[in-house]
């Protein structure tokens, strides 16, 4: 007679209470502090640590569909970009992600592409599926949300959302005042495309500051980016246009790093040297800046932190933690790298 399989055991599962009876607290205690709720604040730091401890010890795993099902909450974000993929929205997404996921916090994300049609879509799509405020990242809000919102690079006021933006004017600031110190006069601007959400407020802070510096925007200098791809071939074609028009420039400042990028490569297929021949500053400090070649002079925006203090500022909503604030605004730095340099060779009339 062919032989029984041994049964296999069956594993414990771990709960609150297994935790509780193992450290002699009761499970409201253990609750409050895994789900550091507001009931977590009466409990001392090193009850805290114990409990901690040993939810990783003995391999607690929360059951959050029976947690949602209890508070008759989903502890879901909605999070509304342009552009799955595109390397600027990644960095803020992946920042929401880190502070979300500390936070026992799920998220669900669309990418518009600037469809409003679509954008209004998604936008019922995510309420239907119970989502507890929403995260828009490049994405212009006109309406009122109904649900507690913060908008990355938003913009626009509107009641009810928070705006986390860039101090465009110092940004500006930073890099025409490095580019004027290095000698440089006859700079060249790429204006980005009437769908970002930046492209406004960053050209208004570049002519202000430049008025202030006494910088000349010349419009033979001056070209409009109309496209939104997230590569470097956004500020190629434009790279070549600026060429075409066979004007003196001895430095450009993109738009952002994807356009600046798109640039250089235009600039050395021409036999152009970068720096030698023009310097070039973006603006954003996405990963690849680093290892574009040359090294690009940018303006860095902390894309993972504005991710995050959306993410801390959306939750402190919904869970009442925090007074609504209609903006937050955030520093720039510059960042030196190889694309740029003292005037050499200038192009030529």
């Amino acid at each position: 007679m062919a032989r029984k399989k041994a049964a296999t055991p069956k594993e414990t599962r771990v709960t609150l209470n297994t935790i509780a009876q193992h450290l002699g607290l009761t499970p409201g205690t253990v609750s409050a502090a895994l789900n550091n709720s507001a009931a977590s604040r009466s409990i001392p730091e090193h009850t805290k640590a114990r409990i901690l401890r040993a939810a990783r010890d003995l391999n607690y795993r929360p059951n959050y569909f029976a947690r949602s099902l209890r508070l008759q909450r989903t502890y879901t974000i909605g999070i509304i970009t342009e552009e799955i993929g595109d390397p600027y929205g990644a960095m803020v997404i992946s920042g929401v992600e880190e502070y979300l996921r500390k936070h026992n916090y799920f998220f669900l994300t669309v990418a518009h592409r600037h469809d409003q049609k679509v954008l209004q879509t998604y936008s019922q799509m995510l309420l239907a599926r119970g989502v507890e405020g929403f995260i828009t990242i490049d994405t212009s809000i006109k309406d009122q949300p109904a649900r507690p919102t913060v908008a990355v690079a938003g913009h626009q006021r509107v009641k009810g959302v928070t705006n986390i933006t860039l101090d465009e004017k110092l940004a500006a600031r930073l890099g025409l005042s490095y580019l004027h110190e290095l000698g440089h006069e006859d700079i060249a601007f790429f204006k980005g495309s009437p769908l970002s959400s930046d492209s406004s407020a960053r050209w208004t802070a570049i002519c202000e500051v430049a008025a202030d510096l006494g910088v000349r925007i010349r419009p033979e200098l001056t070209v409009q980016i109309d496209s939104i791809d997230p590569s470097p071939n956004l500020g190629y074609p434009f790279g070549r246009e600026l060429l075409t028009r066979n004007k003196r420039f001895t430095a450009l400042y993109a738009y952002n790093d994807i356009s600046a990028m798109g640039a250089m490569l235009a600039f050395r297929e021409a036999c152009l040297r970068v720096p030698g021949d023009v310097s070039v500053v973006g603006l954003d400090d996405i990963p690849m800046a680093a290892f574009a070649d040359p090294g690009l002079t940018t303006i860095r925006q902390p894309l993972q932190r504005m991710g995050q203090i959306a993410a801390k500022t959306v939750i402190d909503r919904i869970e009442g933690n925090a007074h609504y604030l209609q903006e937050i605004v955030v520093e720039p730095e510059l960042v030196i790298r190889a694309s740029t340099g003292p005037v050499g060779s200038p192009i030529k009339d």
